[in-house]
């Protein structure tokens, strides 16, 4: 087994009014910006809290894999989560169509779910931050400054402290839209969750101390890491190109395609029209880009490389296969890592298929990570050649899942451990994981490895 590897108090912000439209004088920008990055690397967790427990790395969205969180925590709490930062719809696109930077929506989902629930306020500060306004844009606003202003029930239970925290943040993300008087900003359906991590990344600078603010507020265990696969302060644009040569700009166009609105997006595949070829390749793209000309080559978060490096098992989860996982992949020393570990490295299977994979069988998912991971559609002089198995040694499997299973293509990509689990089906997404048997599964290989590395095997 590889050796394991995966907080300070709050720290405290006065309130202020919005109606000051300005951030508290109290802070400092140059000194609280400096501070906050010395007390971020400081408080780095320890590095073995509990060396009898595996240690994860997940590669996921951020709503597949949210459904098995909960349950995980029962194997683990030294789970490295890995998101991309390239989302653009529902209110994630109207916060950087407004302000810029990298979509924070997925992070805020997966930060909620890990967060605390065994004490009151911990229930209410999670209700406060997984709040949405409503549709309709004049009551969102309404909503919105109700609750920015301190006088909205969702603060109820919020002990003084944690108010004035939430809330400076709150102010300071209004302050910035009131900022770009040429910008209009629409709150509908908007994330409180979502403006407090602008507010604060915008305050920082910092998209690391972001979420480890956010992570304090809502009291992440320090070993569950919640980590982008690229830290940066910039928007980022995925592209996509398809077998016929198309390409596709933006996320949300490649997967679940919208008329721009930010209505909840649908993520029934039925709902969306099927692509006009499958996907090639998944990258990136400048801001303003819309070829293969513009496409840009961002350098992954070392801490990412850190966590592959020394982690027990690797985890491709369940979601959309090119806009989820393989954003994290296609960067320069994802491939290098995994290749090298000898490790646990299982593909979650998908139970039902999406715009994304229709008409694919399990073989063709292990085509579509081992391609990203080899880059091998992209810079010639970065692609690599590793065999499939280099990348996926297991595949977990949702009983009574519609993607074929391919067993012989399988074995020939070197891949001879299936492993079915019991699955539930819901309504609105089809066939998925049932938790309890799939974290059950996990634990049992990561044990099953343990006794053979013990032995010696």
């Amino acid at each position: 087994m590889a050796d394991s590897c995966l907080g300070p108090p709050l720290c405290k912000l006065p309130s202020f009014s919005f109606r000051s439209l300005s951030p508290p004088r109290s802070l400092p920008m140059a000194s609280s910006r400096s501070s906050i990055h010395h007390f971020h690397s400081s408080s780095t967790p320890n590095p073995n809290p509990n060396p009898n427990t595996p240690s994860l790395l997940v590669f996921s969205g951020g709503t597949a894999f949210n459904g098995v969180v909960e349950e995980l925590k029962m194997l683990t709490t030294r789970v490295a989560h890995v998101l991309p930062v390239s989302d653009d719809g529902g209110s994630t696109a109207e916060i950087v169509r407004v302000l810029g930077g990298p979509a924070v929506g997925d992070i805020r989902s997966r930060c909620l779910r890990l967060s605390d629930q065994s004490t009151s306020e911990a229930l209410a500060v999670r209700r406060l931050l997984g709040h949405r306004l409503p549709i309709d844009a004049q009551e969102a606003k309404s909503e919105w400054y109700d609750i920015v202003e301190g006088e909205h029930s969702l603060w109820n239970g919020v002990s003084k402290p944690y108010r004035e925290t939430i809330r400076a943040f709150l102010a300071y993300f209004q302050n910035q839209i009131l900022r770009r008087s040429n910008e209009s900003f629409c709150f509908s359906n908007g994330s409180i969750g979502n403006f407090f991590f602008a507010g604060a990344r915008i305050f920082f600078q910092s998209l690391d101390a972001a979420i480890f603010l956010f992570s304090r507020v809502s009291d992440i265990p320090t070993e569950s890491l919640v980590l982008p696969v690229i830290s940066t302060n910039d928007r980022l644009t995925l592209g996509c190109e398809l077998w016929d040569g198309t390409i596709i700009r933006g996320q949300n166009e490649i997967s679940h395609p919208t008329n721009g609105s930010t209505e909840p997006i649908n993520k029934v595949s039925s709902s969306t029209p099927a692509l006009p070829s499958r996907i090639k390749r998944v990258f990136y793209m400048s801001s303003e880009g819309s070829n293969l000309l513009h496409e840009v080559f961002p350098i992954v978060n070392p801490t990412v490389l850190d966590q592959l490096r020394s982690v027990d098992c690797i985890v491709y989860a369940m979601g959309s296969l090119f806009t989820s996982i393989c954003p994290s992949l296609v960067l320069l020393g994802i491939g290098e890592i995994i290749s090298s570990r000898s490790c646990p490295k299982v593909l979650l299977l998908n139970g039902t298929h999406d715009r994304e994979t229709s008409g694919f069988s399990a073989s063709c998912f292990v085509t579509a990570i081992t391609d990203a991971l080899n880059r091998t559609y992209g810079d010639p002089h970065n692609c690599l050649k590793s065999h499939p198995s280099r990348y996926v040694n297991t595949i977990v499997v949702p009983k009574d899942g519609l993607i074929p299973v391919d067993i012989e293509q399988l074995a020939g990509q070197g891949i001879f451990r299936v492993i079915t689990v019991d699955s539930i089906h819901e309504p609105r997404v089809g066939v998925i994981f049932d938790p309890k048997s799939l974290i059950q599964a996990l634990g049992d290989l990561l044990s099953e490895c343990t006794s053979t590395n013990a032995a010696g095997i």
